[in-house]
């Protein structure tokens, strides 16, 4: 009598065991189905088995028109990948964020009927999450990566959240490549590998395939995907909107925040040193900037084109992929946001904000770009899942300062009590409350642009979308020399990691060839490969040359050196006053002096008092200092010529191109480590050298150095 096969023997058959049934047990394994998949060769269908003929493109009312709901095969695709991880986020699950306020410049009523943006003396409380893209909560702060930049507008007439990142344009144009797009992004998933990078395989082979990311990924190449600090990135809303006036004109608009301590980065070299360093670099910074009174500020500015505008420029308003280039539509600026208050709670707040493009008010409305479209249905959905349940606007932190009325009852998570006795509308046992507020009003209810629609229902993009170049090589040529460079090594860095050399190549040829010849050059030879002779497409002649507002170098904000770090080394026999005066010196400029020793211990003045440090140059190492000086004291000088751990300090803060000054006994010192001055390493510690030190910090770094700032070892 033949032996009873129990579910685990079964598996263990499966697995290879040798029994005397494996051959039978494995046929009615294969006749059920393996739970193994290999999609070599088959067809690629939803989860109910239907075979799919277009991947790339949202069904829309035409190639330019809204996506419709009844894309069963866009809203699986992205309910799936909305649902993939509980309960962290799946993108931007690395963030942190603060309370502040938005207050209006002036009243802007022929734009908006927005009430927020209407009166200079209301004050809009806002929350603001920053993130980072690819990486889980635990990765690093200072990955090479895209920020996100979330805020929640809290007005009189329900919630307002700007959804954007700290680049203007995204990787792809539709959201049905979403999940795609995130997929190839993440950690691979047969080794769960890099942490929150880009440099592998499945990134390169995505984008390499898809020219369409071409403008985002030299974005991410850039300088902005490493940022010295979250108060020291642009913000953009990504999408083109719109903004309606009380008689129903609608212009469409890009939103732009500008920081006032301006927009910075950090190296490559240094931002991986911080990663090992202090992993929370960034959410430390802007907490301690808070709570020292530093207070972040942003001015929101939109780019307004009018409706007859609409197709004047060499590109589609609807690709997420494209800029409107401030010089073709200046930035006009609507108000100021102050960031002043850090979060009590950091998962009552920051981890359950919950975000969603749809969240609108009166006066602001959306277009029909598809990238958008599809965002209005991801982010509601993911927040299902994540937040236990429709009821996420009653946590605290999601709750509108407005009223909140309406017939939706109970669900997981319930907190409101609710009188009466109907729940719908209309009603009569209520006296029909809540009830619909009219259109047409200054305070009327919502209402959708009338946007006139006539078209077919397809899946395909919009032949004005198909120009994925042009935008990339604007942005390669706005860059300064350095900026350039930084790009190179950006992309020899990463495609150095990429184990398949057709990818390389690939990339290489198919893309950066068609974006700037000499890119492709430099790339190639860093990757041992040979330079192409040509791109692979024609590239469409785009009329401005050169965005000087692109170039990070031309961005140093409106404060100066506000809150910078300035790091004082101090040791044994340093002079007292000259301590006092310096400090004195950068605080007049709002900057931020520490003391730092050798060990946290104080130290001893020349006049034998003793002087309490912040850190140790071990503790608080160059990476995570804005500048520095030696003041004076001969003893303390010769000190840090015999520490290994001050030499290195100086020689790392040196290769890191920061302003560096010494008083005039450390002469000796340069001597000692190899280094000559320059524009930005001073000797004395009188006014002229303080105001010299002081007018190149603004600038952020001492550029001209970096040529002789490679020969210093890493």
């Amino acid at each position: 009598m033949p032996t009873k096969k129990t579910p685990d023997s079964r598996h263990s058959e499966a697995a290879g065991v040798d029994t005397p049934d494996k051959a039978n047990t494995n046929a009615k394994l294969q006749s059920l189905g393996d739970v193994r998949s290999d999609a070599t060769g088959q067809a690629l269908r939803t989860n109910q088995g239907v075979k799919i003929a277009d991947n790339q493109n949202t069904l829309k009312a035409g190639s330019r028109g809204p996506s419709l709901l009844e894309d069963f095969i866009m809203r699986e695709k992205i309910t799936h990948f909305d649902h993939e991880r509980i309960p962290e986020r799946i993108v931007h699950a690395r963030g942190t964020g603060a309370h502040g306020y938005f207050q209006s410049y002036g009243n802007h009523s022929e734009l908006t009927k927005a009430g927020f943006l209407q009166d200079p003396e209301k004050i809009t409380p806002v929350f603001v999450r920053f993130s980072t893209v690819q990486g889980p909560r635990g990765s690093g702060d200072t990955v090479r990566d895209v920020r996100g930049f979330a805020v929640k507008f809290y007005t009189d007439e329900g919630n307002f959240d700007l959804v954007g990142n700290n680049m203007p344009v995204f990787f792809i144009q539709d959201a049905i490549k979403f999940p795609d797009f995130v997929h190839a992004v993440k950690p691979e998933p047969h080794n769960e590998m890099p942490t929150g990078g880009s440099a592998h395989d499945t990134f390169w082979d995505f984008v390499s395939l898809v020219p369409e990311s071409a403008h985002m990924v030299i974005w991410a190449m850039s300088d902005r995907a490493v940022p010295r600090s979250l108060r020291m990135m642009e913000g953009f809303g990504v999408h083109t909107f719109r903004l309606i006036n009380a008689e129903g004109v609608s212009s469409f608009v890009k939103f732009h925040w500008k920081p006032s301590n301006g927009v910075h980065s950090v190296l490559w070299d240094e931002a991986q040193k911080m990663a090992g360093k202090d992993t929370d670099f960034h959410r430390r910074d802007l907490r301690e900037a808070i709570e020292s009174g530093d207070y972040p500020e942003w001015e929101l500015g939109v780019q307004v084109v009018p409706e007859a505008d609409e197709h004047k420029f060499d590109f589609d308003l609807l690709d997420p992929t494209k800029i409107i280039p401030e010089e073709l539509v200046p930035v006009t600026t609507l108000g100021k946001m102050v960031l002043n208050r850090n979060p009590d709670n950091f998962f009552a707040e920051v981890e359950q904000v919950a975000f969603c493009p749809g969240h609108i008010v009166p006066g602001i409305d959306f277009s029909n770009d598809p990238l958008l479209q599809g965002r209005l249905f991801s982010y509601t959905d993911t927040q299902l899942s994540r937040l236990g349940g429709p009821n996420f606007h009653e946590i605290p932190i999601n709750r509108p300062v407005a009223p909140n009325h309406n017939n939706q009852r109970d669900a997981i998570h319930r907190q409101t009590i609710h009188k009466g006795q109907a729940a719908y509308e209309p009603n009569s046992i209520d006296g029909g409350w809540p009830k619909e507020t009219p259109p047409g009003a200054q305070d009327g209810g919502f209402e959708s642009y009338h946007e006139r629609i006539d078209a077919h229902k397809v899946r395909e993009r919009s032949e004005s979308f198909s120009d994925h170049f042009s935008q990339a090589r604007l942005f390669f040529h706005s860059m300064s020399k350095t900026e350039q460079q930084h790009i190179i090594k950006a992309y020899s860095f990463e495609l150095g990691k990429v184990e398949r050399e057709y990818i390389r190549e690939r990339q290489v040829n198919e893309i950066l060839a068609n974006i700037d010849l000499e890119l492709a050059a430099a790339v190639a030879a860093n990757l041992g490969l040979p330079a192409p002779k040509a791109g692979t497409v024609k590239v469409p002649e785009f009329k401005l040359k050169h965005s000087p507002a692109l170039s990070q170098m031309n961005l140093p904000g409106t404060v100066g050196i506000k809150g910078r770090k300035i790091a004082l080394l101090v040791a044994d026999g340093v002079d007292g006053a000259s301590v006092d005066r310096l400090t004195k010196a950068f605080e007049a400029h709002s900057a931020r002096v520490l003391l730092l020793g050798p060990s946290s211990a104080p130290v001893k003045t020349a006049d034998g008092k003793q002087l309490k440090v912040d850190a140790s140059m071990e503790g608080m190492p160059s990476v995570m200092i804005d500048g520095l000086w030696v003041p004076a004291g001969k003893a303390a000088h010769d000190a840090l010529a015999n520490s290994g751990l001050a030499k290195h300090f100086l020689l790392e803060a040196y290769k890191h191109l920061k302003p560096m000054g010494l008083a005039a006994e450390g002469k000796a010192l340069l001597t000692t480590l190899g280094l000559k001055e320059d524009k930005g390493l001073l000797l004395g510690d009188d006014k002229k050298a303080v105001e010299s030190f002081v007018a190149v910090l603004k600038e952020h770094r001492v550029w001209d150095r970096e040529a002789a700032a490679e020969a210093i070892p890493a």
